[in-house]
């Protein structure tokens, strides 16, 4: 999606590129559809879109929400933020520990119990 629009009035392009360029150059493939978050107008050219899909086009994650939610593609949406990690507190990390030495000790003993 190539961002349009004055500053706080954003509007994106749909756009085909390459990978290694930016969307920002304006050197896009081809323009497929455009989408204003504003009023959530998102106008497609479904024809294109599965053209490019084709022919081994990847849309981003975002895209590819946008897609599926749009019917253009069928499959499950991708989650795009982050994946958030909770720390452990340290008397959780140690209690996930203990079991598992706990059940190494006796192992050990009957390791050893048949050689005495």
């Amino acid at each position: 999606m190539q961002r349009t629009g004055r500053i706080n009035q954003p509007s994106y392009r749909i756009i085909v590129t390459e990978h290694a360029r930016a969307a920002k150059t304006g050197a896009f493939l081809e323009e497929v559809g455009t989408y204003d978050p504003a009023t959530k107008v998102r106008t497609l050219k479904d024809e294109r879109v599965k053209y490019w899909i084709s022919v081994g086009a990847k849309p981003s994650d975002t895209m590819h929400n946008m897609l599926v939610s749009a019917g253009v593609i069928k499959g499950k949406k991708v989650n795009v933020l982050p994946k958030k990690t909770v720390p452990k507190k340290e008397g959780e990390a140690e209690a996930a520990t203990a079991p598992a030495a706990a059940e190494a000790a006796p192992a050990e003993a009957a390791a050893e119990a048949p050689q005495a």
